[in-house]
């Protein structure tokens, strides 16, 4: 990395962003890769600049014609998506084909796109069937949904982010989760490479919803003793609220782990790839008391499981994700 985009990170991590973001601006005016991808990342995350993804794209097209492969990479992931972009995904698969070539993840992802039985959209051939386990809560569950290669590259993409789980205090500062001692890594949108939005698009089809209700998949990695306290998915006040949460069951090798809803009386505890299916809400929009559920503690060994909580309407806004 040139010095001094490393020293405006170090400005930044101080709280001069004025500093930080002018040191990276003009960078990337002299177009260092680096500076430029920055600089797109800053617009699409809206740190030390306002969220605009549109402008962020333009800056990882920039960075990827001087040379920056993490910007290329970032393209292809979007083009598949098709957030800020034309979505299209024959040109992501074309583009990540390419890229395999070089760099084993990607070839991995692209591995698992044609081990998958896909119409032209990216959407599974043969909808996944389920198996109702409970009707209060409505939970299914849904026995091999993601093949085992599939979980290992969830948790291959996870493991060089996972970091413990927090929650936004009352300043807005973040802390340790009091319910939650996972550690938690987000596979967001510019690392969702083509395998893992198929996946989130199979994932849409056993929630009944569009890709587009879903929050980005979440990798969560439980060590011994670590557990998730009994807890609601459906917050309080939200205008597009969390009506359904999808659970993936990446590994096996540990004991304990299950995953408890007292008032059905149910622990439940799959193998790798199943996943269960259940409804946060009421009919009448109101959270479902009977949902609550907890993650029991790991006695032995780790539990990787894939989260997603599946929105009632898009997430998305023209310039980026919206916040509720």
């Amino acid at each position: 990395m040139n010095p001094d985009l490393s020293r405006a990170v170090e400005l930044a991590q101080a709280g001069d962003g004025e500093a930080a973001r002018a040191i990276v601006a003009g960078l990337a005016d002299d177009h260092d890769p680096d500076a430029l991808y920055t600089l797109g990342d800053m617009y699409w995350r809206g740190v030390l600049v306002d969220c605009n993804w549109r402008r962020a794209l333009g800056y990882f097209a920039a960075a990827e014609k001087v040379g920056n492969l993490g910007a290329s990479y970032a393209i292809t992931n979007l083009m598949a998506s098709g957030l800020a972009c034309q979505r299209d995904w024959g040109g992501s698969i074309e583009r990540l084909a390419r890229e395999a070539e070089a760099n084993e993840q990607r070839a991995s992802a692209m591995r698992l796109i044609e081990a998958m039985k896909l119409d032209v959209t990216g959407d599974p051939v043969v909808p996944p069937t389920g198996e109702q386990i409970s009707h209060s809560p409505d939970i299914r569950s849904f026995a091999r949904l993601f093949s085992a290669a599939e979980c290992q590259h969830l948790v291959s993409l996870a493991e060089p982010f996972l970091a413990p789980s927090v929650v936004t205090g009352p300043n807005l500062e973040q802390i340790p989760d009091p319910i939650r001692t996972s550690d938690s890594a987000t596979i967001h949108h510019l690392i969702e490479d083509p395998a893992v939005h198929a996946l989130n698009r199979r994932l849409a089809t056993v929630t009944d919803s569009e890709w587009a209700c879903g929050e980005p998949l979440v990798v969560l990695r439980y060590r011994p003793g670590q557990h998730y306290l009994n807890h609601l998915d459906a917050l309080p006040g939200l205008a597009n609220q969390r009506v359904t949460t999808a659970l993936v069951y990446l590994n096996q090798g540990y004991e304990g782990g299950h995953t408890a809803f007292p008032a059905a009386g149910i622990s439940y505890r799959g193998e790798v790839g199943d996943a269960i299916v259940f409804r946060n809400v009421l009919d009448d929009g109101q959270p479902d008391q009977s949902s609550v559920h907890a993650g029991l503690p790991v006695i032995v060994a780790e539990k990787y499981l894939a989260s997603r909580w599946i929105r009632e309407a898009s997430i998305y806004g023209e310039m980026g994700q919206l916040t509720d």
